[in-house]
């Protein structure tokens, strides 16, 4: 999908991962493989993407230098909907080998010529910012960045801080000119592995970087065996590319090898370093702050009323009195009435359960280390099965409710709750689909996979949701503690401070203050193409959001009840997906400030994209917040004798 790389990470000890800082252990995606001197290490090709346009494209898309035959790897479902189209190319690279400087195609003589399309459509990458991903032994290329901390000069070689950057421009822009990066340093390093006297040492890979450079044509001294020597630093003009004619030049490369201690399992914490794991760590204490206060809020308010409430409504004596001070004794002949639409709401709720275990699931097993993330899709691949598959506890949720709210038509309700939210999920991605495969982008999703998507949906969840819906539905319905009266009662007027948008409002504020930061690193991850992997985090950070619109979701009902307004059933859903609303909002304020996108289709991909997100986080909130809700009302009713 256009929306790359959000993106993917068997701990004995869970603390580990959470406490250490940089050098998390995972569980690797592939087998290591040991290389022996000159033996081939094959550089292959990903993507090109862009945070500017959200549009990943293919690596031949541009006119770079073709091999004969070009092969396609055999991709994971993950990996076509990032827009992943791996893919081998001309770079010859062996074990511990250096290049100085090589033509990748073509001779000095016989230079690459684009044409003026060609020249017109790479101008077109570079003013788009695009960015080159490489693979070398299944590890990103990555370029380094060195941020120094100290302007003066001294302090410059001493402190300076090392970050990478995915991928390598495709160029740049000077003076409203445009450059093409033609020549690639790679620097590889490798770890020596511990063999036996007699045997032949073996090399592991352990880094991939590039250093990019635009060398003029001119500049090149090459010979006809394809070599060259590249101009001193200072001397070489950049190779031009100018979009109104043809342009000739030289794709060359150089390789160098350099001996490292990383070990295997750990190389990819190069890739994964980040310097503000303290803004996590500030982020969990402030949010577990904010859910110790409301929980002493609630623990103070609630409780000791409740208590002194079915303390009062218990007493023989002075029962009108009683009834009069306080309200939510007075609806309890109405306060388990079925509400209106009862098979929506039950597929509604059956879906956000579906997703509640899918989320919670991912989240342990690559907090666990078991999808890290050498193993390219398997974080969307793992979600989307397990999606399927959660359909059988999503269908025994909505079965058992909808039989609670006195339903009876189970197989419509089944066949609402297996469509109602995947059909609008569907409905989206094949609009916003669209439009991405009419700009050639490799983020289409293609119609073969797009069928094999429908086959799932309606060969995988949608039974198993039938079979989960039937022995909910069969299954003795949720005992409620208080008999419905027939006639419903009045409602009073209600004050403007429980008016519905007012709800949401004051509802959403704490669970998305409780996790908005780490909302920043996702977003980041997602539309700016960085990995993210600190599962622990998310971990606490989930269950935050689960305690935290608990506890809210009873607050709100209890002051409802209060109000002797006993049409909760929907508000609290609602309601209790407030943060919803503020995802959207920081969804808005992230799209103004972070991401300089200005063309219609990738505003339209994020809106539509961001449309989803804020969809299923509504599903889930609201859907603990419901449960919660229905827990809390079932308790207090029972605790209270009614005549």
């Amino acid at each position: 999908m256009a929306a790359s790389g959000a993106t993917e990470r068997l701990a004995c000890l869970l603390l580990l991962s959470l406490f250490h800082e940089t050098s998390s252990f995972y569980v690797p995606g592939v087998a290591p493989i040991n290389f022996h001197q000159k033996d081939p290490v094959e550089i292959k090709a990903v993507k090109l993407t862009s945070s500017r346009t959200q549009l990943p494209y293919e690596y031949y898309s541009l006119p770079f230098c073709k091999p004969k035959t070009v092969t396609y790897k055999a991709e994971n479902l993950g990996e076509v909907l990032r827009g992943d189209r791996i893919v081998n190319t001309l770079f010859q690279v062996f074990m511990n080998v250096e290049k100085k400087c090589e033509v990748l195609c073509n001779f000095p003589n016989k230079p690459v010529t684009l044409t003026v399309e060609q020249s017109k459509l790479i101008a077109e990458r570079i003013q788009e910012d695009y960015y080159v991903h490489l693979i070398a032994d299944n590890l990103p290329v990555a370029t380094r960045l060195e941020i120094y901390s100290n302007h003066e000069e001294e302090e410059k070689k001493k402190e300076k801080d090392v970050q990478f950057e995915h991928g390598y421009r495709l160029g740049f822009m000077d003076s409203n000119k445009f450059y093409l990066h033609n020549h690639l340093s790679f620097i590889l390093y490798y770890h020596r592995e511990e063999v036996e006297e007699n045997q032949e040492p073996t090399y592991r890979v352990v880094r991939f970087e590039v250093i990019p450079q635009s060398i003029k044509l001119e500049d090149l001294k090459a010979d006809e065996k394809g070599t060259c020597i590249l101009p001193e630093a200072a001397g070489s003009a950049p190779q031009e590319i100018d979009p109104a004619k043809k342009n000739q030049l030289l794709f060359t490369y150089s390789v160098h090898w350099e001996e490292s201690d990383i070990k295997w399992a750990s190389r990819w914490d190069t890739y994964l370093t980040m310097s503000d794991v303290q803004i996590h760590w500030f982020s969990i204490i402030n949010s577990v702050v904010v859910v110790f206060f409301l929980s002493g809020i609630l623990s103070m308010i609630i409780i000791r009323t409740l208590r002194k409430d079915i303390a009062n409504y218990n007493k023989e004596d002075d029962i009108e009195d009683t009834m009069e001070e306080s309200g939510w004794k007075l609806v309890h002949g109405d306060v388990f009435r079925p509400p209106q639409y009862p098979m929506i709401l039950s597929s509604l709720l059956g879906s956000g359960i579906q997703l509640f275990c899918m989320i919670l699931i991912v989240i342990c097993v690559a907090m666990l280390g078991m999808l890290s993330p050498s193993s390219r899709g398997a974080l969307m691949t793992t979600a989307c099965f397990l999606f399927m598959f959660m359909g059988v506890f999503g269908g025994f949720s909505a079965g058992r409710l909808y039989r609670t709210l006195k339903g009876h038509r189970w197989k419509k309700g089944a066949f609402c709750t297996a469509t109602l939210y995947p059909a609008v999920v569907f409905g989206i991605c094949f609009v916003l689909n669209c439009f991405i495969w009419g700009k050639d982008s490799s983020g289409a999703v293609p119609f073969p996979t797009m069928v094999a998507l429908l086959c799932m949906w309606f060969g995988i969840s949608l039974p198993l949701v039938y079979l989960g819906y039937y022995f909910g539905f069969r299954k003795q319905p949720y005992d409620n503690p208080v008999r419905t009266n027939q006639i419903p009662r009045q409602i009073p007027e209600q004050r403007w401070y429980m008016n519905r948008f007012v709800g949401i409002l004051m509802a959403g504020i704490l669970p998305f203050g409780a996790m908005f930061i780490e909302l920043f690193f996702i977003f980041s991850a997602i539309w700016e193409n960085q990995f993210y992997y600190l599962f622990g985090f998310l971990f606490l950070v989930f269950i935050i959001l689960v305690v935290s619109c608990s506890q809210i979701s009873i607050v709100m009902v209890y002051f409802q009840l209060c109000a002797e307004d006993y049409r909760w059933w929907w508000r609290t859903f609602l309601v209790s997906g407030g943060s919803a609303f503020y995802v959207l909002i920081y969804a808005i304020f992230y799209f103004v400030n972070k991401l300089d996108i200005v063309e219609f289709i990738p505003s339209l991909l994020y809106f539509g994209y961001t449309a989803l997100m804020v969809l299923s986080f509504w599903l889930l909130t609201g859907t603990i917040g419901f449960y919660a809700a229905y827990v809390f009302v079932r308790k207090i009713y029972a605790a209270v004798k009614i005549d």
